[in-house]
């Protein structure tokens, strides 16, 4: 059974930093696309970044700059940096994981992935 669990989240002011932990387990975590989306309330969940392997990355063009994904597949862990973060990051942030990689990579959105966590909670004040 494939569980991703996300943990960082929390306040932080404008301006901040906050680093998002997703654990995954289940699956063979190398040969996954991994990705991280939002959601804001009454808001449709968007694309934040991908890391597809390999160093190979993509970034949604509201994140590039502030935010970096990064993983361990000796952990199977993925990890969302986030800098310099505006009231408008504020959302629940989800991990999912794509065995599609490279229609995951291809198509930034989220029909393309199979499994997902239960999100974490992100919060920037102004």
């Amino acid at each position: 059974q494939v569980q991703l669990v996300e943990s960082g989240g929390g306040l932080v002011q404008d301006g901040g930093s906050l680093r998002l932990s997703c654990a995954a387990s289940g699956l063979t975590f190398s040969s996954y696309a991994m990705g991280w989306f939002r959601q804001a309330p009454g808001k449709e969940r968007e694309f934040v970044a991908i890391s597809r392997g390999g160093n190979i990355l993509y970034y949604a063009d509201s994140v590039k700059g502030r935010f970096t994904i990064s993983r361990d597949n000796a952990k199977n862990m993925v990890y969302l940096q986030m800098n310099s973060l505006k009231p408008e990051d504020t959302a629940v942030y989800y991990c999912a994981a794509s065995n599609r990689v490279s229609y995951a990579y291809t198509h930034p959105n989220r029909a393309a992935y199979d499994y997902w966590g239960q999100g974490t909670q992100v919060t920037v004040s102004s």
